[in-house]
């Protein structure tokens, strides 16, 4: 199906190494997840497994990649931006698949997502779909092809709960091989058996990868307790050594000590002094070897450290938010009717809904109103973050205020945080993976000690591994938190109160 063979990946501007030497198989039956820190060359990977073309301008890579005539099926983790302004009937018959399959074939496939039954006919233009819609339509025209092997790129991006869990049982039931990066630790636990694992160690100057066949949740709790074990392990074994070059250093000082007092009319006894202090110098030979064998102490890769200051607390009962609409409306398309919500205090409040009901579109409305608010500091995090970055900026410029060196050094300080090189610090913002970007997002508004986040999938571009950090920041910040999401885990471990927007307004949900 699928060889890769001593793969080796170089970023061309910093000649950082991404990966050195990987050999992997991707069998029949596997559901296989790439995961990392972000910025660590998983999108990489998958775009250069389908296409070396669209990795060439910035990464050099040795290997070889087989795929013997296999028809593989890749979702890029970002629309196509040149079909944004075309309609969707564009970009189906762009899909050479598309012509082949009759209307009952097509009408099959919207409705397994969804979708409405004559969407790929539609002359709506992409660019106004729902992050969902998009997600959606891409793995429809996936569909439409029936590849051998699919590479997903973040493929519950944007998708609402409901499709989320077609998505899982699609992954499970395909009977295809399956390549995927996903944030989303629930769908990766409920469908991932290949664990591939992707970590930059020693100060992010060295890559090192993990390939193993079992459950995630299995992967992460043998990796914690191998971790521990080994560094107790290596600690014991530190610790003893010390032990022993103690009485080593006293018996070394002794011998000394009589060899300098030893009368030259006494050449029996500095003989045998001089003997001893030989077996003393062999046995420091010894110990030498013996730390060259010890257990190494186990090096992973560092977590990201967030920190939200306290001066982001709201008082209890300030009313944050009185939001009262007889109806919301987009392009003179009603979506929902009428619109109730009342957020008092740090309250954490989750919207959800399926694709295209209008959540972005409330939460806008919501965030031009706080964000005028001369009473709270709010901050908004879009879904798509160009909204608020400058491509061509470096990340220490986009998070300066002042711009003086007291300022800049703090600054580059919380991105080593993030875990950032000195190099990623000063490349331009487009160079960063869309996991950075929202890094720097979030290191903006801790900076500015906003005490509302209007956030809309928050979680949404964080690897598994730093999922957890940043639901334990939002669960413990004392602020107030509006927020689409259709992240279970954010859901359930951070959000106080969940609504779902439906026709008939927002519903609290149990």
């Amino acid at each position: 199906m699928l060889q890769i063979k001593n793969l080796s990946i170089t970023h061309k501007k910093d000649l950082r190494p991404l990966l050195d030497h990987f050999t992997f198989s991707l069998n029949s039956g596997d559901k296989a997840v790439i995961i990392s820190e972000e910025g660590n060359g998983k999108s990489t990977l998958l775009k250069l497994i389908y296409d070396s073309r669209l990795v060439d301008s910035y990464v050099e890579y040795t290997g070889d990649i087989l795929t013997q005539g296999t028809l593989m099926g890749y979702l890029p983790q970002e629309f196509p931006p040149e079909y944004k302004e075309q309609t969707i009937y564009t970009y189906c018959t762009s899909i050479p698949a598309f012509s082949d399959r009759n209307p009952g074939e097509l009408a099959a496939i919207a409705a397994r997502l969804r979708l409405p039954k004559d969407i790929f006919y539609s002359d709506q233009l992409c660019g106004t779909l729902s992050g969902g819609e998009k997600v959606k339509l891409q793995i429809a025209g996936l569909q439409m092809c029936q590849p051998d092997i699919y590479l997903l790129d973040e493929p519950s991006n944007d998708i609402d709960i409901e499709t989320l869990e077609w998505l899982e049982q699609f992954i499970n039931t395909c009977g295809k091989p399956v390549l995927y990066v996903s944030h989303d630790e629930t769908l990766i636990e409920h469908t991932a058996n290949v664990i591939i694992h992707l970590e930059q160690i020693m100060r992010k100057t060295q890559p090192r990868h993990t390939i193993v066949r079992m459950p995630y949740r299995e992967y992460i709790s043998n990796r914690e307790a191998s971790f521990l074990r080994q560094e107790q392990q290596a600690q014991n074994e530190r610790r003893e050594y010390r032990k022993k070059m103690e009485r080593f250093r006293q018996i070394e000082q002794k011998v000394e000590s009589q060899q300098n007092n030893i009368s030259r009319q006494d050449p029996f006894t500095a003989k045998l002094l001089k003997k001893k202090m030989k077996a003393v110098k062999a046995q420091e030979h010894r110990f030498e070897r013996e730390k060259e064998d010890m257990t190494e102490m186990p090096d992973a890769e560092k977590a990201i450290f967030v920190k939200i200051t306290p001066e982001t607390r709201i008082p209890n009962g300030k009313i944050v938010l009185d939001c009262q609409k007889e109806r919301l409306m987009i392009e003179g398309r009603l979506l929902a009717s009428p619109i109730f919500l009342r957020i008092t205090g740090p309250e954490k409040i989750g919207i959800v809904g399926r694709n295209g009901a209008g959540k972005t579109t409330l939460l806008k409305q919501i965030a031009e109103e706080l964000l005028a608010r001369p009473d709270l500091k709010a901050a908004y995090m879009p879904q798509d973050y160009e909204e608020l970055l400058n491509l061509e900026q470096n990340p220490v410029d986009f998070l300066s205020s002042r711009g003086d060196k007291e300022e800049r050094t703090t600054i580059r300080t919380y991105l080593g945080s993030m875990r950032y090189t000195v190099d990623e610090m000063s490349h331009a913002i487009r160079e960063l993976s869309g996991g950075q970007k929202a890094k720097l997002l979030f290191l903006k508004m801790s900076l500015d000690g906003c005490n509302v986040l209007i956030l809309d999938e928050p979680t949404r571009n964080f690897s598994p591994l730093s999922g957890p950090v940043i639901r334990q920041v939002l669960k413990e910040y004392p602020g107030a938190i509006i927020s689409i999401s259709h992240d279970r885990k954010y859901l359930e471990e951070v959000v106080d109160t969940t609504y779902e927007l439906t026709e008939q307004g927002l519903v609290k949900r149990n």
